[in-house]
């Protein structure tokens, strides 16, 4: 009983610890957040997806409609366009803000194949305050680390050791009952 018990525990150890592994074999690269003009062409480049994988990029934000990704244009709030990584896992898109542009944009890649996603958010300024592609300082909001894992993995250790515990408990107690 105890050696399917302990295979048990190391069974779920492996699974705790090799998925969020498994999620994270994809390091993306994102663009800086940058602040640009009403109506300003810049390019941001991901890095980190595999060779060849296509990628499918989107805008979103305010009137993100009369926005253009590398010269496509379409009637929908949310801008997407898919292409190719290159040979060393980066994909560049040219982005214009509309002549409207106000607020903040998302820009999301996602890869096709590895699900890996990487995300920048573009301010849109004044013309004269733009000067363009900044690191964020100039309204972007600082990267609070809402997307690393560590907070899931410590919550799964946790719910396994007390898993363990709850096991190691019931087995104690029946081993009690059984020699009373």
């Amino acid at each position: 009983m105890f050696k399917k018990v302990l295979a048990g525990a190391a069974l779920a150890i492996i699974a705790v610890l090799a998925v969020p592994a498994a999620a994270q074999a994809y390091s993306i690269t994102p663009p800086p957040n940058t602040s640009a003009g009403a109506g300003e062409t810049f390019s941001a480049t991901f890095t980190g997806f595999s060779s060849g994988e296509d990628v499918s990029i989107a805008l979103t934000g305010e009137s993100a409609s009369s926005a253009t990704l590398a010269a496509v244009v379409t009637a929908v709030e949310t801008k997407t366009i898919v292409k190719a990584a290159d040979a060393a896992g980066d994909v560049t898109v040219t982005v214009t803000l509309p002549s409207n542009a106000s607020g903040s944009y998302t820009l999301t890649a996602t890869g096709l194949t590895s699900g890996a996603i990487g995300q920048s958010t573009i301010t849109a300024v004044s013309s004269s305050a733009a000067g363009g592609s900044g690191s964020g300082a100039t309204g972007g909001l600082p990267n609070t680390g809402a997307m690393d894992p560590t907070l899931g993995i410590w919550a799964g250790g946790g719910l396994l050791a007390l898993g363990a515990a709850f096991v190691i408990v019931l087995t104690i107690v029946r081993r009690q009952k059984a020699t009373n």
